[in-house]
């Protein structure tokens, strides 16, 4: 009993497992087993959605950045974990642990960056795809080898790959489990950028900054409209777009962003309270049926 009792994580193991940081509207989650490349297991992967939800949470936070400690991002599912007695089950490890992740980056409504600081493999490449904006060290690269020990692709892989880089080159990758450089990455338009590692710290700053200088609302009512988009027609795009716009146009953020242009000063955004994505969901479906019962009455 005693062995059993000290093999299970203290709260404050978990917590070293994952350190998360606030400072000046940016919220920091980072993986911190550095002596594991920051693999991952299920006292991670649980806390990283604890952290990803109070960050969203905050009304303080602009931007959320996730990224690891030492010299690797993430190398993706720990392997001794999957080797244990008790060990969790591959359909547990994604549904509970993996996919859940994926899911809470792409429905923040506040941005959020991948700090890839080293190596990121498997689902550690997963997170940084699913995240809005991908800022990599030169000497960071990505890596997905599920084919190289017999396993297949998970947690969106086959979504976000062929999406940004082309399917050739998502298939090739996929199939032959290559080393893709940050450089290469973004020549392909895998990621955003990549900074020479002493430059890196620095610029990663200067983008947090700005982003969080920006007005949230805005920000939200893009990251949505760009969700939408990988499903929307052209049709319902744009009147999806319309209807953020004219919301957005109602906000306190609008008049101040065009006051400040005629005035020839720095707009101070964020002082108001802002829209729901929620809310804008709620609009469009009340304007869908009003369009529905429209077309009715005409036949």
């Amino acid at each position: 009993m005693i062995n059993q009792i000290s093999n299970q994580p203290s709260n404050q193991q978990m917590q070293n497992l994952v350190l998360y940081k606030k400072l000046n509207g940016i919220a920091t989650i980072q993986l911190n087993r550095p002596e594991n490349h920051n693999s991952l297991n299920t006292e991670m992967a649980l806390r990283i959605q604890d952290l990803l939800d109070l960050a969203v949470s905050d009304e303080e936070i602009r931007v959320i950045i996730l990224t690891g400690s030492g010299k690797s991002f993430c190398a993706g599912q720990d392997l001794d974990e999957m080797q244990r007695d008790n060990a969790p089950s591959i359909r547990d490890v994604l549904t509970l642990n993996h996919n859940p992740i994926v899911h809470k980056i792409k429905s923040s409504s506040k941005p959020v960056i991948a700090a890839v600081n080293g190596v990121a493999a498997g689902a550690g490449a997963v997170f940084a795809l699913a995240c809005d904006l991908i800022i990599a060290k030169n000497s960071a690269s990505f890596i997905q080898a599920f084919t190289k020990i017999g396993l297949t692709p998970g947690s969106g892989s086959t979504y976000f790959l062929p999406r940004l880089i082309g399917m050739q080159k998502a298939t090739a990758h996929l199939l032959l489990g290559t080393k893709i450089s940050a450089e290469e990455a973004e020549r392909l338009g895998m990621i955003y950028r990549a900074i020479q590692d002493e430059e890196y710290e620095n610029e990663l700053a200067k983008v947090c900054h700005q982003l969080c200088m920006m007005p949230a609302m805005s920000q939200a009512f893009t990251k949505f409209a760009l969700q939408q988009s990988q499903t929307n027609d052209l049709c319902a795009q744009i009147d999806l777009e319309d209807e953020l716009k004219c919301m957005a146009g109602q906000s306190e953020d609008y008049l101040e962003g065009v006051t400040a242009f005629f005035e020839k000063r720095v707009p101070v955004f964020n002082r108001q309270g802002t829209t729901t994505i929620s809310q804008v969901k709620q609009s469009i479906a009340l304007k869908t049926r009003q369009q529905l019962q429209l077309k009715a009455q005409m036949n």
